[in-house]
């Protein structure tokens, strides 16, 4: 029996139930981050700082959430995030997510750790982008780029924070090392069938980001970006746009919290190339906060898999709807007819 009922009002209730339905260990896994969790936490917190400003008689009796993004026109400012190992949290795995996010006329960014291939989870329907841990095997890397490509997905998302893995203390103390019998990282399987391990490749350079957008026509986006040094790099080098992402805090723990970054990189790319977020999204209201700071949309992780642990489909669908919702409501209140009419001045608080 599902433990979701349509009937939890923000994604806190959510999370509660996907708490009380998963395993301790998976719970720990998909909750937990680096280290002390500082950034984990600052994500969040850092939208405690900023308050908002609404204006008053602007007429927006209509809202119009939708966006255009790199060929895409999406449904609302709201993508979901790449994360592992979908069918920990529920049988139908990353399929059931894509499907979800269909139904909701948005992006789902498939991660490369996903536990069922990328034909399967394309055959959902819906636009998808392909998250890319680059290999050293470059042989291997272009491979599977084909494959992505050949499933129909419209970008490749590549992340650039992970030289090396962060140290999660939670999965350390429970000892969770590999997936139960069963599962695999389907997409990480080469030509033979043989299952890789992914690398996180410590040499990974700006050459490697110049390899791939000679490999692919794909838009290819850097996450990972903090820096305002490298969104400029970024820009030189012919990237299609940036995630502004600390990897949800499960890397380099101490890192800044992705909406204190973020006016930096917009300030940085000048308007050449979109600017994204995840990190701390968990209200409408921060989905308007940020992209009043800026950021072209955002991206959302764990409340997806909270949604798909306690609901499959229905629960992503939820989770998605209440973020709808939310900013539509957010809007009106703070006198925007949609995300086009929000600006700096709205917020105030640190940053």
């Amino acid at each position: 029996m599902l433990a979701l009922d349509g009937t939890e009002l923000n994604l806190a209730e959510v999370a509660d139930g996907a708490r009380r339905r998963l395993d301790p260990v998976y719970w720990d896994f998909f909750a937990g981050g680096a280290g002390d969790e500082r950034t984990l936490r600052a994500n969040e917190e850092a939208f405690t700082r900023r308050w908002l400003v609404p204006r008053v008689l602007r007429g927006a009796r209509e809202r119009d959430l939708r966006i255009s993004l790199l060929g895409s026109r999406l449904a609302m400012p709201v993508l979901i995030a790449p994360t592992a190992f979908h069918r920990l949290a529920h049988p139908g795995g990353e399929a059931a997510t894509a499907r979800a996010a269909a139904e909701a006329g948005t992006v789902m960014v498939v991660s490369m750790a996903a536990t069922q291939p990328i034909e399967e989870i394309a055959a959902a329907g819906g636009p998808l982008w392909f998250q890319l841990y680059p290999q050293s095997d470059l042989a291997f890397t272009t491979a599977l780029v084909r494959r992505v490509e050949a499933a129909g997905c419209r970008a490749l998302v590549v992340t650039v924070d992970s030289p090396v893995f962060g140290r999660r203390e939670r999965d350390l103390r429970h000892g969770f090392v590999d997936l139960p019998p069963g599962l695999v990282c389907e997409n990480m399987r080469d030509p033979s069938g043989r299952v890789r391990d992914i690398e996180m490749d410590a040499g990974l350079d700006w050459a490697r980001i110049d390899w791939l957008r000679e490999l692919t026509t794909l838009p290819i986006l850097l996450k990972g970006v903090l820096h305002p040094a490298d969104a400029r790099l970024a820009v030189a080098h012919g990237v299609d746009g940036v995630v502004v992402s600390n990897h949800g805090g499960r890397q380099l723990d101490g890192a800044v919290a992705t909406l204190d970054a973020l006016p930096g990189i917009v300030a940085a790319v000048e308007g050449r190339l979109p600017v994204l977020l995840d990190g701390g999204v968990r209200r409408g209201t921060d989905v308007l906060v940020a992209l009043a700071l800026g950021a072209s949309a955002v991206l959302v992780g764990r409340p997806v898999l909270w949604g798909l642990a306690v609901g499959g489909v229905a629960g992503v669908r939820h989770v998605l709807d209440l973020l709808r919702a939310d900013l539509d409501r957010a809007l009106a209140l703070a006198g925007a007819a949609g995300p086009g009419d929000l600006s700096r001045d709205l917020v105030g608080g640190c940053g």
